[in-house]
């Protein structure tokens, strides 16, 4: 907590930038005009294969920064991010910030902690996408979804992320028209359910086991 209380008083000295859903914020090979701290909404970072395939990679919440790669290590920023909801972020320029992270080390443990958690995500999602079948690869998403959006409610998880049918597809880079026919599977099993535009996770357990089930078990 006393992190990003620094944190947001940092970012706070400089220009906030409104965005509606679905406004890109920066393209591959955009030269970032600073480092962004996510105070509402959700964003996510995507790339688009050559035959137009879309795959997203991390989605960002609250509290999130972007594009660190670029930040400390001037990489090249290569993908796309885009709101998946209405957002309010601050920006800082690049030099401010390493200063800030460098003379606080709270906030620089906090910002390493939240790129090991990523890095986690990612590695687990490649696990799935390389062995797992449709209907599994739909289950682990939706178990990694709750881990890090879900908010519970009485015995139910709500991921806070407003996760649409293409939404989930291009998590696990499957077809729409696969994702919605998994998703289906799931609710019939009394697993997940839809609240308005947001999904409930009703079992996360057996969320979990599902995502363990191979081709020959369905």
């Amino acid at each position: 907590m006393i992190a990003f209380g620094k944190i947001d008083n940092f970012f706070s000295q400089f220009k906030s930038f409104r965005y509606k859903k679905g406004e890109v914020i920066l393209r591959p090979f955009d030269t970032p005009q600073g480092v962004y701290f996510l105070e509402k909404g959700f964003v996510r970072l995507y790339t688009i294969s050559q035959d137009g395939k879309e795959l997203t990679l991390i989605i960002f919440k609250p509290n999130d920064f972007f594009p660190i790669g670029w930040a400390i290590n001037n990489t090249p920023n290569t993908q796309y991010l885009e709101t998946m909801t209405d957002a309010l972020l601050w920006r800082a320029p690049k030099e401010e910030f390493i200063r800030f992270v460098q003379e606080n080390p709270d906030a620089f443990f906090e910002l390493t902690s939240k790129m090991l958690v990523r890095l986690g995500g990612i590695l687990e999602r490649m696990e799935y996408l390389a062995f797992g079948n449709a209907y599994s690869k739909v289950a682990s998403i939706l178990t990694i979804c709750a881990e890090r959006f879900g908010e519970k409610e009485g015995k139910n998880l709500v991921i806070q992320v407003p996760l649409t049918h293409k939404d989930v597809a291009n998590l696990v880079g499957i077809t729409r028209e696969t994702a919605s026919i998994e998703i289906k599977k799931l609710e019939r099993k009394g697993l997940i359910a839809y609240s308005g535009r947001l999904l409930v996770v009703k079992n996360e357990k057996g969320l979990e086991q599902e995502s363990l089930i191979t081709n020959a078990q369905l």
